[in-house]
């Protein structure tokens, strides 16, 4: 990990708390850096000035930097002219220089040129990231460097800097740019989805996020979407990395999120969703009852931002109740003969259990002349927990219990808003 903070004004020890606290929150730990140590420090650029002032020195010795106008600019080496530039709408100095061969493990063969000496340290003093980032990569031994296609540009500057002060390449790989969910342009720091706090409080598993993100410009070649932490690690793989801009998809996120969900251990999922619905105020006293309550659902919540409402009615006797189900409901048939129905046949029931309320359920088909109980299961439904959808309705019925059940049977001709 290393810290890149010569911008004094865009740098603040607020923002570098909130980057470290969000990559340990993802779980992208690192082995060496800022508040580990390591041999190759100090990790912040800002402290590694007489880093930079031996190599400028290196530089100016070999005849590659002199100064010009308080600014210090590297030289590139081969025959100079004077030719008129559009951009600048004057005639500049150019350079005929050696075409710089890049061979990029993503983009395949580069073949570019710098024609312009370039600054490395500005009036101010402060050496540029061009100058920086290569001295700390060759300082601190890195052999690859992976970054955003929008760099492309830099790495010829970059290649005749290593090569200026004697130190072999690294190997490059320029990846895809990341889109927006929608129209051409690329994410900007600044929009929306972009900052890793607000995954966490939106309760995204830190794994589902991590999984999307590998996913953007990346495939394991088998269409294999969900991963664990340790198959990431085997599989991933430069040459799998696509040339074609990614898609930041929501969407696409938000299932990989809920597919990570039900992948977890029950005892990880407990323990993530404990502290979700105590922040929310739910009443968490009886454990054994919570405990099932959340194992009954995890096959069925999308994400843990929404558990607290998902499981309301397992909770509270003053659940809301789903307008638009209740429309559905009440278009079929006459829901309040079904529940007169239903209710009968649940009240018969002594061993509260899956078991038998599923037998309970066929038994009042078949005097009904049905071969399966499926019509009475949506007013069943909606009159316990208010909702057109969740668990499945025998197991949920067996979790909340004969009296609950049947209480709010009783009460609901009254309770629901008509």
């Amino acid at each position: 990990m290393r810290v890149e903070d010569t911008d004094r004004e865009r740098n603040t020890a607020e923002a570098l708390t909130v980057l470290l606290k969000g990559m340990r929150w993802l779980g992208l730990d690192w082995d060496e850096g800022p508040e580990v140590g390591g041999d190759y420090g100090p990790y912040y650029q800002s402290k590694r000035s007489s880093v930079y002032k031996e190599h400028i020195e290196k530089l100016f010795a070999a005849g590659r930097a002199y100064e010009k106008g308080g600014a210090v600019f590297f030289k590139l080496e081969g025959e100079r002219y004077t030719e008129y530039d559009e951009y600048h709408k004057a005639e500049v100095e150019k350079v005929r220089t050696e075409p710089q061969v890049i061979n990029d493990v993503v983009r395949g063969q580069v073949v570019r040129a710098e024609e312009r000496d370039f600054v490395i340290v500005r009036s101010n003093g402060q050496p540029v990231f061009h100058l920086v980032n290569v001295v700390d990569d060759i300082t601190m031994g890195i052999t690859h460097v992976i970054r955003g296609e929008d760099h492309l540009s830099n790495t010829t500057k970059h290649c005749e800097l290593f090569q200026a002060l004697g130190s072999p390449l690294p190997v490059f790989a320029h990846i895809p740019m990341i889109l927006n969910s929608s129209g051409p342009g690329k994410m900007s720091k600044r929009g929306d989805g972009v900052h890793v706090e607000d995954y966490e409080r939106r309760h995204f598993l830190p794994h589902g996020l991590v999984n999307f993100l590998a996913l953007l410009g990346w495939n394991s070649k088998d269409d294999q979407e969900l991963f664990s932490r340790d198959e990431l690690i085997a599989k991933f793989d430069l040459h799998g990395i696509q040339k074609g801009n990614a898609r930041f998809d929501e969407k696409k996120l938000a299932h990989i999120n809920t597919e990570q969900i039900r992948r977890l251990p029950e005892e990880d999922f407990l323990e993530l969703c404990i502290p979700v619905l105590q922040s929310a105020g739910v009443d968490m006293s009886d454990g054994a009852y919570s405990e099932q309550v959340l194992l009954l659902c995890q096959s069925k919540v999308r994400s843990l931002m929404e558990l607290p409402d998902f499981v309301a009615y397992f909770f509270d006797e003053d659940f809301s109740f789903d307008s638009k189900a209740g429309e559905r409901l009440f278009k079929k048939g006459e829901p309040l003969d079904r529940l007169t129905e239903v209710r009968a046949a649940l009240a018969k029931v002594d061993d509260w259990n899956a078991e038998s309320l599923d037998q309970a359920f066929s038994d009042l088909a078949e005097s009904n002349g049905q071969d399966k109980p499926f019509q009475w299961f949506p007013v069943t439904r909606y009159t316990v927990s208010g909702t057109g959808g969740g668990p499945d309705l025998v197991p949920m019925l067996s979790v909340l219990g004969k009296e609950r059940v049947l209480v709010r049977m009783d009460s609901f001709p009254y309770r629901y808003p008509t």
